[in-house]
């Protein structure tokens, strides 16, 4: 009997639990004049403590070399950590790699788990053997996932002959089918066109509703993180920067929004409460575009005021995109 065997998980653990991880790189470089080469370490994640429940939706961003994809294979149970604890469905990754593989999905990037000269449908076969699923069940969640990520017209393709946008699509499916407790998705829709990448982030969110899955996502694409995720990891040059909802995220940084109100009459100035100031009177005086800071100002708070001046006839809202405010941390030196 094996310890993976033994091992009794209890049903409360969290889904992804890290404390104090830290991945250190040795990296080798030439000196001039010298015959021996000078060695470095590389400290690519310093430090990270992250707790993850069942069934969060969390986005993990950060510029490339932050430590996002050594965090993941850590995770995965791919590189051992050079120091501090890592805790996946409450097992330890790296000895309990076979067991977790058969309780966690991924998709790393562009690195495929299909088998390159067979037809897509011939590698879920495999895979559902892998994971030791009965035939009738391969059958039952493949149609559901060939139904939700548009998966019929090319079936029946080798794999090589697929499109970049087809293939990841069909990664995500593998990932799915053994209806893991996790999900780990590395930039799940890069080569995606629009209409793809919505229907790929809809089935995800009704998969995920129906299941109680967990996701935990990378990627650079930020309509991503908006549309799948309530809560946002940003991690700098391999710590975390912040963590939290995605809705304080945006008002802790004091970003900027922009507020459009069409009024039902003219009028050349609103008064407006606080820092709240007028960019742009546009219509002749219909249109009003208003700056605020989430920081500071509410919506309703704002259109309070502007209907006690005029009638508001519409409105729309105008949200600081994520990449920016990543940018912002950044400039900040990393924190928050």
């Amino acid at each position: 009997m094996t310890l993976e065997s033994t091992v009794r998980i209890p049903s409360d653990a969290p889904a992804v639990e890290l404390t104090s991880l830290r991945r250190d790189y040795v990296v080798r470089s030439a000196v001039p004049g010298a015959r021996r080469r000078r060695r470095q370490v590389v400290r690519a994640v310093d430090e990270i403590t992250l707790r993850i429940e069942r069934g969060e939706a969390v986005g993990f961003v950060g510029a490339n070399g932050a430590g996002k994809s050594t965090t993941i294979k850590m995770l995965t149970g791919i590189l051992q950590p050079s120091a501090g604890r890592v805790r996946v469905l409450g097992r330890e990754p790296v000895p309990e790699r076979r067991r977790l593989a058969r309780e966690i999905g991924v998709v790393f990037g562009q690195r495929s788990q299909l088998w390159w000269d067979l037809p897509l449908r011939d590698s879920y076969r495999i895979l559902g053997a892998m994971h030791r699923l009965t035939d009738r069940a391969v059958a039952q969640r493949l149609d559901r996932l060939v139904e939700g990520l548009d998966l019929s017209g090319f079936l029946d393709r080798p794999v090589r002959q697929l499109s970049l946008g087809q293939r990841m699509r069909g990664e995500v499916a593998a990932a799915l089918l053994h209806s893991p407790a996790l999900v780990v998705l590395d930039e799940p829709t890069i080569g995606l066109d629009m209409v793809s990448k919505e229907g790929l982030r809809r089935f995800l969110r009704e998969d995920r509703a129906e299941r109680g899955t967990t996701l935990f996502l990378t990627t650079h694409d930020m309509g991503d993180v908006e549309r799948l995720c309530e809560r946002i990891v940003v991690v700098n040059t391999g710590t975390v920067a912040y963590d939290g909802p995605l809705d304080s995220f945006r008002a802790r940084l004091g970003a900027p929004r922009e507020l459009v109100v069409d009024l039902a009459a003219p009028r050349e100035r609103l008064e407006l409460p606080g820092t709240a100031r007028t960019l742009a009177v546009e219509a002749d005086g219909i249109r009003h575009r208003i700056a605020f800071s989430g920081q500071e100002m509410t919506v309703p708070a704002l259109l309070t005021a502007i209907g006690a001046q005029a009638e508001v006839s519409d409105l729309s809202l105008t949200e600081p995109a994520i990449e920016d405010l990543v940018r912002q941390i950044y400039s900040r030196g990393g924190a928050i």
